[in-house]
């Protein structure tokens, strides 16, 4: 079949759209008509060359859609499934996955090869193969991916919210709630207030943190910030630190959770000196694949027994804990209305992405036409 997409082909251009031709699935795969898509910085870090993926690709992997074919050996989906797009996949059956740990599934190594899970291809253009983000592709208005890849979700939600919990909101989420560990009482410093960021106060939030300390270079999401559940909101790491001494009597923050635009090294170790003895820095920002230098005083980990934390996916559970989440939107407990900023068509993918590298969007969504 023909579909619209938007490819990036070179590193440091814009997205074009494009019509492909698309395959039928093969055996574990189903074809979703993609209904929405959020504008995820994973994607800029792709189109800048940050995170390293064979070009030309299509973008997208915070996607929301309905099966609408399914392909040999497919027994979870059927038809009019309403699904989110897990931009890690979850296979079930490896050790990961079958310890609790989803979010590591052995399959993830295929997220940034372009390929289907057997490496080969179902998208093509111009006579050659064309790739696709984290397996799925949501720049396109369908797309043939594994059922791996994709969580089945009540019909009566939103997809245009939905589509969030695919990557930003459930990540941002899962740093504070999982990775953090973030416990009544607690005081939180959140580093970036975007699609990330928000999912992180609010898991913060509802895991009954005190004190939540936002910090956004832009002033203008302070509202925002405040609307999420952050109880105090500063444009600087100076003013934070300052403020996070005056609130905690200088015993500083329990966590600090880093889900800036781009993470660079030399952040690092004013984020240690927010924590208390035994806190938490959380490095939930993709930093540059070229950036191996990071500043931080090794000394004051080990005296004062401080914890530096990877989070990827937030340690979510996909297929728990999509479902979850969608059910506290549905209770109104988990803001996804509020997080979009600005809806799209995609054809405006680039002007979606201006206003993102602007700092005007917490999130913004493609609504794909069909």
């Amino acid at each position: 079949m023909k579909t619209n997409a938007a490819i990036l082909w070179e590193f440091g251009s814009d997205w074009t759209i494009e019509e492909i031709d698309l395959a039928p699935p093969r055996d574990g795969e189903v074809l979703v008509s993609w209904e929405a898509t959020g504008l995820c910085h994973s994607d800029e870090h792709v189109r800048t060359g940050d995170l390293p993926a064979p070009l030309p690709i299509i973008g997208g992997h915070e996607g929301a859609g309905i099966v609408r074919e399914v392909g040999p050996g497919v027994v979870g989906l059927a038809p009019g499934d309403h699904v989110v797009a897990s931009f890690l996949p979850a296979c079930g059956r490896c050790r990961f996955c079958s310890t609790g740990h989803q979010n590591l599934c052995d399959l993830g190594a295929m997220i940034m090869t372009g390929t289907q899970l057997d490496g080969s291809y179902r998208r093509r253009l111009r006579g050659q193969d064309i790739g696709v983000m984290a397996l799925v592709g949501t720049f396109s208005q369908y797309g043939t991916v594994p059922e791996a890849s994709v969580v089945k979700i009540d019909d009566d939600l939103p997809l245009s919210r939905a589509c969030l919990l695919g990557c930003g909101v459930t990540t941002g989420w899962g740093s504070a709630v999982n990775t953090a560990d973030v416990r009544p009482g607690d005081t939180v410093v959140v580093i970036g207030c975007g699609g990330i960021g928000s999912g992180a106060i609010q898991g913060a939030r509802l895991a009954g943190a005190e004190h939540i300390v936002v910090v956004d270079l832009v002033d203008a999401k302070r509202d925002k910030a405040i609307q999420f559940g952050a109880t105090h909101f500063t444009t600087s790491l100076p003013e934070a630190t300052a403020l996070v001494a005056e609130l905690t009597r200088g015993v500083m923050a329990d966590s600090a959770i880093l889900t800036m635009g781009l993470l660079e090294g030399a952040m690092l170790e004013d984020a240690a000196n927010i924590i208390r003895k035994g806190g938490a820095v959380v490095m939930t920002a993709i930093a540059s694949m070229n950036d191996t230098t990071p500043t931080l005083s090794m000394m004051m980990f080990t005296l004062f027994q401080k914890r530096l934390l990877g989070s990827l996916y937030g340690e979510a559970n996909p297929r728990a804990d999509i479902p979850r989440l969608m059910s506290l939107y549905r209770e109104g407990k988990l803001l996804l209305d509020e997080t979009v900023t600005h809806e799209y068509k995609l054809a405006e993918v680039n002007e979606g992405y201006a206003d993102m590298r602007a700092g005007r969007n917490i999130r913004g969504v493609i609504l794909h036409d069909h």
